[in-house]
């Protein structure tokens, strides 16, 4: 199985792929100017508490209220009010938690009211992000994720990730953290530490305790609310989270990206530097390994299988809904068995997909009618199985008896929405047809307004594929003419993500050109 991470920085967004085997199977979406990520550390201020919703809501900059569930507290509440309101206090003077005297842990049913009160400084975590018209929905139960551990202050516990896959494994790392670990910090043991020594855990969980360090630091002249710890951007976690040795290519476009992640594989993966490569292609990242197409593919309201069988996929303000169709008859195949084939077939795409749309909530699948127990059994089996390598928490049910499968998928950031469709260029979405000038006569005025600003420019001019081949079609076509009257060769390179009316030219920088 050939493993691919494909990294495209363009502006202010950075888009992930993963293939497996050429087949997208993760797409992650990041805007480098969000400042509300999973995993950031605050120090807020509780703003008000809501006894009829058992939370509150906390103040950390964010134009929406912080949401603070009661259940989101933690056992350790006590702690971490009490070492926050320490420190802003004067009375505790360092990091080290050493000789912090933890208390008892709040009451599992309490009310917000009694442990939280208005204008408390809280040191809090986002837990999901901005989604709609929400604010962050946070945690008090902090975790600083390593490459190898997660450490977690105020507990003294350590637990070993399920997916290691020994029990001797489990023990021996175990009893290797439990040797290092710092007092008054709970450590969870990730897969990746499977096979590693000691001196890999320890450099991890020296490198986290110095993250603490850090928010000490932050803390002591933080304001009523203020940003203590910036988890990793987008591209550093997902190496972080994912990276393994199934991965055999790392590609990123851009070079100051490309920097970072090969500083940040000295650091954390130094075996995997020699998988990254720089793309320095003429045509964009996404189109050279067909991830566009793909996406394009993948993320319409219906999608089709290699059978002929087809996905509907549908979603509403309450869950999401699949309906599984067979698509053309099979030959040679009694009813029973060519649906249990489209079903298992479908198990596997849905699997993708909602990794692909990081579909959350609740997911309904209407799977085709099955009559025999152990055919459905047998679905049951093969979904979970597809969804073993899915990070996100989820819950599997079987198989009702109008042959629904009930799943609930834990969703932390906001789910990725793709439009397939493109509006028309005729009518630009209105619906109203108009006599309109061809895009060529569009890209012929502006070619002239620029030459006559810029004599003999060195110009790329980026169109849909379609109008490629119209400018290039012909012995005397539209670029021929073009050198002969400006005498100036223009570069034509194709995107398509561009609909068929848009185009754009750039200058010898790759800086865009408006006029």
């Amino acid at each position: 199985m050939d493993k691919e991470l494909i990294i495209n920085a363009s502006g202010k967004a950075v888009d992930i792929a993963i293939l497996k085997d050429r087949k997208l199977v993760e797409l992650h979406q990041e805007n480098l100017g969000n400042d509300f990520n999973v995993g950031d550390i605050f120090v807020g201020n509780i703003k008000k508490t809501m006894p009829g919703l058992n939370a509150a809501f906390v103040e950390i900059g964010h134009p929406k209220d912080a949401f603070l569930h009661y259940t989101d507290c933690g056992p350790k509440l006590s702690s971490i009010t009490k070492y926050t309101q320490g420190i802003k206090s004067g009375r505790i003077l360092t990091s080290r938690l050493d000789n912090f005297v933890i208390p008892p842990d709040i009451d599992k049913k309490g009310a917000i009211q009694n442990v939280l009160k208005k204008g408390d400084p809280i040191l809090v975590q986002v837990l999901k992000e901005p989604i709609s018209t929400k604010g962050p929905r946070l945690s008090c139960e902090i975790t600083i994720p390593g490459r190898y551990v997660v450490i977690s202050p105020f507990k003294n516990m350590v637990a070993v990730s399920k997916k290691v896959s020994t029990e001797e494994e489990r023990h021996r790392l175990k009893a290797l953290v439990e040797s290092i670990k710092p007092k008054n910090f709970g450590v969870i043991v990730r897969t990746a530490a499977e096979g590693k020594g000691v001196q890999h855990l320890h450099e991890d969980i020296i490198n986290l305790t110095n993250k603490w360090d850090q928010i000490f630091e932050k803390l002591k002249k933080a304001r009523r609310y203020e940003l203590l710890l910036k988890e990793l951007d987008k591209t550093e976690t997902v190496l972080r989270d994912i990276l393994n040795e199934s991965f055999s290519k790392i590609i990123v476009n851009d070079k100051q990206t490309y920097e970072n992640i090969k500083s940040y594989l000295r650091t954390s993966a130094q075996d995997k530097v020699k998988m990254l490569q720089l793309y320095s292609g003429s045509r964009p990242l996404f189109d050279h390994y067909g991830i566009n197409r793909q996406i394009k593919s993948s993320f319409g309201k219906s999608f089709t299988m290699k059978s002929g069988a087809y996905l509907v996929i549908e979603h509403t303000e309450a869950m999401h809904v699949i309906d599984v169709n067979s698509g053309p008859k099979r030959k040679n195949t009694d009813q029973e068995s060519a649906a249990l084939s489209v079903n298992l077939e479908a198990a596997d795409e849905i699997a993708r997909q909602m990794k692909l749309r990081d579909m959350g909530g609740i997911i309904i699948v209407d799977f085709i009618d099955m009559r025999a127990p152990e055919h459905k059994r047998k679905l049951l089996q093969e979904f979970k199985k597809h969804m073993s390598t899915d990070r996100a928490q989820h819950t599997i049910l079987p198989l009702t008896k109008f042959g629904l499968m009930q799943i609930t998928r834990q969703r932390t950031r906001p789910e990725i929405k793709i439009k397939t469709a493109e509006v028309c260029p005729s009518c630009l979405g209105t619906g109203n047809v108009e006599p309109s000038i061809l895009v060529t006569d569009d890209i012929e005025r502006q070619l002239e307004m620029i030459f006559s600003a810029r004599q003999k420019s060195k110009l790329k001019l980026v169109v849909h594929p379609f109008v490629k081949s119209h400018l290039k079609i012909g012995l005397f076509n539209k670029k021929i003419q073009w050198y002969r009257k400006y005498r100036s060769w223009i570069d034509i390179q194709v995107d398509t993500s561009y609909p068929i009316n848009k185009f754009k030219f750039f200058d010898k920088n790759d800086d865009e050109i408006r006029i």
